[in-house]
């Protein structure tokens, strides 16, 4: 199948690479010139786990372009991927979810053959009806569900595990709502086995917020339940093995310490806590949620004053600075709160990542950053803040460290703290 991608990013380069490995072509489209060139030189826009070797494998399959009308005239379906990130006030921004739509409107005017057009951004429910389609129609003087195909098709990636993810996901949901449409997406998923569900637009757009907010929700219940332990002396790792025990539990994302970061989770539930006061409703598990894991990176800060009470001057080492292993993503990193409340409080900072360090220099260029974990073992006190597999090959023995990510071989340092055990 021929398909265009609006949007080179994590999802849309991770989604587009991944159907050429599955014998499709594919156009991306973006207006970024850097990105454009990148691809076309088969280099990842984006640090993630096997998407180099997969772009050269297949390098004869996808180009990029930033003409949208080109993509979508050699194409038979238009996957938007687009960036949606927050408003001030926690909502959702569409800007170029609504950029996005604009354009293929306009191409979709002059293409007399049917072209499906599938939301995989995330959005709120209502958003692919109620924004895209009237967008669609007003510039392509077309009908949707007649005269050309609208879709939901919500992704389920994890950074560092996406091209897996994609190969082998749990499910795949397919918010639909014509026949030819929902017979061209058979087509297109037929080398999948995963459990397929068909749903509305709507729902669709649903599901993908309530996975996310629940995950959340059991990170936010797991660091609260962590904080208790902490207190009592408690591992709450051990507490957590045997909740996970009970099937009706399931052990995933019991992962006590610092909290989440990323593009998903933060922006995500509070995109949903908009949604359900515009709608009305109190959604104070959420909210709970959001505060919850807002404060637990600054426990790092409460443990390590306990050892060095003034940081003044104090040099401070920090592993890791993206917001989880195996990517170079730093939005919403919880190595963010913690480097703004130690320049806050004068200390010395340096700093190490093995991926993420380039970004993170861009809102932080005064902290020192080093390319050696190693290095970063010379500070007067260590806070693990990201879990990388090589940080598990130090040795912190005579050093103070504050450890928000359980590393194991950290707990051999002459003064160790766990977050929440």
């Amino acid at each position: 199948m021929k398909i265009s991608i609006v949007g080179s990013g994590y999802v849309g380069i991770v989604t587009g690479i991944g159907f050429t490995e599955l014998g499709n072509e594919v156009i991306f489209i973006d207006t970024d010139k850097a990105k454009i060139n990148a691809i076309n030189n088969q280099e990842p826009p984006i640090y993630e786990k096997g998407l180099e070797e997969l772009m050269m494998k297949n390098r004869d399959k996808y180009y990029a372009t930033d003409d949208y009308s080109e993509a979508i005239d050699k194409s038979d379906i238009t996957f938007i991927c687009v960036a949606t990130p927050s408003n001030e006030n926690g909502s959702i921004n569409l800007a170029y979810i609504k950029s996005a739509a604009k354009e293929i409107g306009k191409t979709l005017k002059n293409k007399s053959d049917f072209h499906v057009i599938v939301v995989k951004s995330t959005v709120v429910p209502r958003t692919t009806e109620e924004v895209v389609k009237p967008l669609i129609e007003n510039e392509s003087r077309k009908k949707a569900f007649e005269d050309f195909g609208l879709a939901m098709n919500p992704e389920f990636l994890r950074e560092g595990n996406a091209i897996e993810d994609f190969f082998s996901p749990d499910r795949i949901v397919l918010g639909v709502k014509d026949d030819r449409t929902k017979s061209i997406f058979e087509e297109l998923y037929v080398q999948f086995s995963c459990p397929k569900l068909i749903t509305d637009i709507k729902t669709a757009e649903m599901i993908k917020y309530a996975s996310n907010a629940f995950l959340a929700t059991k990170i936010s219940f797991a660091n609260e339940i962590g904080n208790i332990c902490k207190k009592l002396g408690i591992n709450a790792y051990e507490v957590f093995k045997g909740v996970g025990l009970d099937h009706r539990i399931n052990p995933a994302f019991f992962r006590a310490g610092i909290g989440f970061g990323g593009s998903c989770f933060p922006k995500d539930v509070k995109a949903l806590i908009a949604k359900a006061e515009e709608v009305g409703e109190n959604p104070k598990i959420m909210r709970a949620v959001v505060e919850v894991n807002d404060r637990q990176p600054l426990k790092m800060l409460e443990l390590l004053k306990k050892h060095i009470p003034n940081l003044k001057g104090k040099r401070i080492g920090i592993l890791g600075l993206a917001f989880k292993p195996d990517t170079d993503d730093i939005r919403e990193s919880r190595a963010i709160p913690i480097v703004e409340r130690l320049i806050e409080e004068g200390a010395k900072i340096i700093a190490y990542d093995p991926k993420a360090m380039d970004n993170f220099r861009k809102l932080f260029p005064q902290i020192e950053y080093t390319s050696s974990a190693e290095n970063v073992l010379n500070a007067d006190a260590v806070l693990v803040v990201t879990e990388w597999d090589e940080f598990e090959e130090l040795d912190y023995t005579e050093k103070v460290v504050i450890d928000g990510r359980m590393i194991e071989r950290a707990r051999k340092a002459a003064i160790y703290e766990g977050v929440c055990w």
